[in-house]
């Protein structure tokens, strides 16, 4: 029935004030995405297009600070070492979260599940830098692994595990093999155990089971846990710093540094938005090999 004063009919009236109703629930989310996240953006693409020249600010809008990123060699190795460092985080992560949530997933009573994925989940209650300077007195020269190995005997000075790449990927590996175990795990508790019964009815063995039905019905879980993993270490600070140290930058501490020593906000701001197109490339690729895998 048509309102005869307006002309709309109740349907329509009753569909806009459900529009209204989700744009005045969606406001302050907007709001905030565009005060805290769209705007510093902004700014910081703005900023990277300007030139530090002494202590002058130059606000003639140029390519400056992007031809010095593809001519300084160390900004350039400081972007390998962080998708080094990255990829090697990402895939040690990966391969050891899949068997833990296996295990958590098909070995463990359902009563005691949440249990051990509390237990799985405590490194998440602990600060950041302080996991980070407790693998430092785990790695250090003077550190537990290294006064053991003296003390018995097997070694007559101390081994290099600190302040160098690998401490770096350890003390990362430690912290997201279990943010991918939450991942996996989400998607191995979904599976129907009917489809493994299935496939076993149908002459499959159990490494066919596992690489034709249970890997790519959780792949959805590995891909965002390897995402979030990429997205987290590739502009993680603190960890590089306390166990990589200075030896082998990551462009996050280069970006610090611009900005601590040099004072060069532009530059640090353009090496701000190249770290961004690697994230957002990463989800691109990510987003694009899901869809693929639907198809």
């Amino acid at each position: 029935m048509t309102d005869t004063v307006t002309g709309v009919t109740p349907e329509r009236k009753a569909a806009r004030r459900q529009a209204v109703r989700g744009l005045a629930l969606a406001a302050p989310a907007a709001l905030w995405t565009f005060a805290f996240f769209l705007l510093p953006t902004l700014a910081i693409a703005l900023w990277s297009f300007f030139r530090q020249q002494g202590r002058e600010l130059v606000t003639v809008p140029g390519l400056d600070n992007y031809r010095r990123f593809f001519e300084q060699s160390a900004f350039v190795k400081g972007l390998w070492n962080s998708l080094e460092v990255t990829l090697l985080v990402t895939v040690f992560s990966v391969l050891l979260a899949y068997p833990l949530a296996w295990v958590i997933a098909t070995r463990i009573a359902p009563r005691f599940q949440r249990l051990v994925l509390m237990l799985a989940v405590l490194p998440f209650w602990t600060s950041y830098v302080v996991r980070s300077y407790a693998w430092l007195l785990v790695l250090a020269p003077n550190g537990v692994i290294n006064q053991t190995l003296l003390s018995l005997g097997f070694i007559s000075e101390p081994l290099k595990l600190s302040f160098n790449q690998g401490a770096t990927v350890l003390g990362f590996v430690h912290f997201f093999t279990m943010l991918c175990t939450l991942t996996i795990y989400s998607s191995l508790s979904r599976l129907d155990p009917k489809l493994h019964l299935a496939a076993a009815d149908l002459g499959a063995g159990a490494f066919a089971i596992f690489w034709r039905v249970t890997l790519p019905l959780t792949m959805p879980g590995i891909a965002s846990g390897a995402f979030l993993t990429f997205v987290v270490a590739v502009g993680d600070y603190v960890t590089p710093q306390i166990l990589g140290g200075n030896n082998q930058l990551v462009l996050p501490q280069l970006i610090l540094m611009q900005v601590i020593r040099r004072a060069d906000i532009p530059m640090a701001s353009a090496l701000s938005m190249i770290l961004m197109l690697l994230v957002v490339a990463a989800y691109l690729a990510a987003a694009r090999w899901l869809t693929r895998g639907r198809a």
